[in-house]
């Protein structure tokens, strides 16, 4: 076995599934060079992990590969709703929701929409995009790591040659999975409810399938009949499909007694069709848990993803959470290695995202009661339905990386509300460059905190942003909007509030919550991280003091 010297490398990436591979492509468009390891020889074959909420929409436009995810998931770009049936051919029938986005309201609030991308069909773009800025390496396992206090020593193999390497790290990112190794080696124990169900997914082929679905394109379909209790996924709606058929391990039950006699049985009660044609093509178990870890770091060891947290596929909330884990601290390792970030913003990515885990995973729970998951037998709980936009889009940081936060303000609210208050992702709305181009206030959020005011008064911002970026070396831009400004905003929509607005002018200013001469410091992954609603009477130091804590200084 052959052993070569150490490497180095800022930041290794331990897994290359969907979060592994968004933390590549976010670090490599911020310019981390980086290493990514994932013990399996390529991307999943399995169709899973298909929702991709707005946020995670907003973030891959943003990245550039928006585009390319909606081609790819193109097949499915009809597929709306939750069907519950007894059979899909007979039986009492109810669509839990018809439309995600009816009448197309949710423009509003962003420039991107839900889309339904496969995990099969989405790892393959991002991997493309991330390998044209990243050196990923598949067939390559994680075997050891051992950290000290200037970064991480890591023992990697070459599964297919047993070849070894060690690289010497700033940073280990640990993307990888439920049954995260590298968590388990830090000792990192994990709260929450533990398993709440089990399921085996099966791939299929059924041309007749599909007469018998007709013109139903819903993105998943519950039967509740005894014997084909399960969720009916189409792949291409045509002949490609997945069934998740309940699994109870607790009572004995193997994934080898799913044998194809079984599952073909099955499926065809699902589907009221005693003779359906049924080719079984795969099958891989899973378990729908609620767990969060302890922590999310330790020393130059952070965890994302999986690795961090579990939740019900329902509301497809986990695999979101786990993109924006990485997105979140993406830009935060930029700050550090590039020097304007302080030791602090490193231990603002737990503070932000472990109760952003919390919460949403108990909202994916209760959304799976909610929707009667076949094989989750909890109870139904009162209280008012999960909002699935409140989720997606309005949860807070109460503390973290910010200044003048509400600490008592509740992480996900009960329904969404766009108010640009601290802690909050920065509002949608559509501005006009000098050169006429469209582009969303989400565009501009990516490389270094951007300071936004009112063209009308706003001089004094932009001049307090140079002094103040040359005083503390943050990279700050400065940009105003209005007439005569650096960009002009189209009419604003009439856009629901938490509260009542700020007095003064109507517009952008206002969903900013902010008068003229007022200012909002938004971070780099779109985050308000500080806001002046009024003017204030020196502007410098207000600033130098938002820009600190941003920085994590």
């Amino acid at each position: 076995m052959n052993t070569q010297m150490a490497d180095r490398v800022p930041v290794l990436i331990a897994g290359g599934s969907l979060v592994g591979l968004s933390a590549s492509l976010f670090l490599g468009r911020l310019g981390v060079p980086h290493l990514l390891v994932e013990r399996h020889a390529e991307t999943s074959r399995h169709p899973r992990g298909r929702g991709n909420n707005l946020r995670t929409m907003e973030l891959f436009r943003v990245a550039g590969v928006e585009e390319d995810v909606r081609a790819a998931a193109s097949v499915l770009a009809d597929n709306h709703g939750i069907l519950q049936a007894e059979t899909l051919s007979g039986g009492e029938q109810e669509w839990l929701f018809r439309e995600i986005d009816p009448g197309g309201g949710l423009a509003r609030f962003s420039p991107s929409g839900w889309c339904l991308c496969s995990q099969n069909d989405l790892e393959p773009v991002l991997l493309r995009h991330a390998a044209a800025r990243g050196d990923l390496r598949f067939n390559t396992e994680l075997v050891s790591f051992e950290q000290d206090a200037d970064g991480v020593t890591a023992l990697l193999r070459d599964r297919a040659t047993g070849e070894e390497r060690t690289v010497r790290a700033d940073y280990l990112v640990a993307a990888d999975g439920p049954r995260s190794p590298v968590r388990e080696r830090l000792g990192i124990g994990q709260s929450g409810r533990g398993d709440l169900f089990h399921n085996v997914s099966v791939t299929f082929r059924a041309k007749r399938l599909a007469e018998v679905v007709g013109d139903r394109r819903f993105i998943a379909c519950y039967l509740t009949d005894p014997a084909g209790a399960g969720a009916l996924l189409p792949v291409d709606n045509h002949e490609l499909w997945v069934f998740h058929l309940p699994w109870h391990p607790e009572r004995g039950e193997r994934v080898e007694d799913f044998t194809d006699t079984r599952c073909t049985a099955h499926i065809r009660a699902a589907a009221g069709v005693p003779d359906l044609d049924v080719e079984i093509t795969g099958r891989a178990p899973w378990h729908a848990a609620e767990r969060v870890a302890d922590r999310y770091a330790a020393g130059r060891v952070l965890l994302c993803g999986d690795s961090a947290h579990e939740m019900p596929p329902t509301g497809a909330f986990g695999s979101n959470t786990g993109i924006q884990d990485a997105h979140n601290l993406a830009w935060k390792l930029a700050a550090v290695l590039d020097g304007w970030g302080g030791p602090r913003l490193l231990e603002s990515y737990e503070a932000e995202r472990r109760p952003v885990a919390v919460q949403t995973a108990a909202r994916a729970a209760a959304r799976s009661v909610e929707h009667q998951h076949p094989g989750f037998d909890a109870a139904p709980v009162g209280g008012p339905r999960t909002n699935v936009l409140a989720v997606a889009l309005g949860y807070r940081y109460p503390e973290g990386a910010l200044v003048g936060a509400d600490a008592t303000a509740g992480v996900v609210p009960e329904r969404f509300a766009a108010t640009g208050e601290v802690g909050t992702r920065a509002p949608h709305l559509w501005l006009r460059d000098r050169a006429g181009a469209r582009i969303s206030t989400l565009d501009l959020f990516e490389r270094e905190p951007v300071l936004l005011a009112p063209a009308a008064g706003g001089a004094r911002w932009a001049e307090a942003a140079r002094e103040v970026s040359g005083l503390t070396g943050v990279p700050i831009r400065c940009l105003l909007v209005g007439e005569g400004g650096d960009l002009v905003p189209e009419p604003v929509p009439d856009l629901p509030a938490a509260g009542p607005r700020p007095a003064g002018p109507s517009g952008w200013p206002a969903v900013y919550g902010l008068r003229e001469g007022g200012a909002a410091l938004v971070r780099p992954d779109g985050f308000v991280g500080w806001r002046a609603s009024s003017p204030v009477g020196d502007p410098v130091a207000a600033l130098r003091v938002a820009v600190r804590g941003v920085a994590g200084r």
